[in-house]
């Protein structure tokens, strides 16, 4: 009797243990997607930011190719 309640205890424990570790995964999923997902946003906002510019400047060097070309 006292071995069945010893081994019931012992499969407990490691129960507690594995909810333990995935509460403390989850706990850290969590935390690196509410840090990683407004890093992702700010990253998204800069390279769209740097392609208008890019996307503005070819604009400018066509134009002013365009305008030389038509002077000749």
């Amino acid at each position: 009797m006292a071995e069945e309640i010893k081994s019931q205890q012992q499969d407990e424990g490691g129960q507690n243990i594995k909810g333990d570790f995935s509460t403390i995964l989850l706990g850290v999923g969590t935390l690196l997607d509410n840090t990683l997902t407004p890093l992702g946003n700010m990253l998204v906002q800069a390279l769209e930011s740097a392609n208008n510019v890019a996307q503005q400047i070819l604009e400018g060097i066509n134009k002013s190719l365009n305008s030389n070309q038509g002077a000749k």
